[in-house]
């Protein structure tokens, strides 16, 4: 079935046309930074549950400076950042408390 959204509209004043460009290049340049974002955290996961625990450090400290760099630019919550960062930093500690633990 088609949607039935109802079409937008272009803008008749010129700053309204211009603030339609400049939503559509900051949407874009958003949704790459968010994607990067949920690259990073997904690598790091994936390390842990793989139990590479040099692979995971190295990849938490990668994914720790792009959290950080989303959330200064306010694309995620600085909260929500840090509650990412606190929990994959759990995960990759409790990685190398296994190893140590089974050695």
């Amino acid at each position: 079935m088609a949607s039935t959204k109802p079409k937008k509209k272009n803008p008749r004043l010129a700053s309204g046309r211009k603030r339609v460009r400049q939503d559509t290049k900051l949407n874009a340049a958003n949704t790459s930074l968010r994607s990067k974002y949920r690259t990073a955290v997904k690598n790091v996961e994936k390390a842990v549950v793989a139990g590479d625990k040099t692979k995971a450090a190295e990849l938490f400290a990668k994914a720790q400076s792009i959290v950080d760099t989303i959330a200064d630019k306010g694309i995620f919550h600085k909260n929500k950042a840090a509650r990412d960062k606190s929990r994959l930093a759990a995960k990759v500690k409790n990685l190398a408390l296994a190893e140590k633990v089974a050695a």
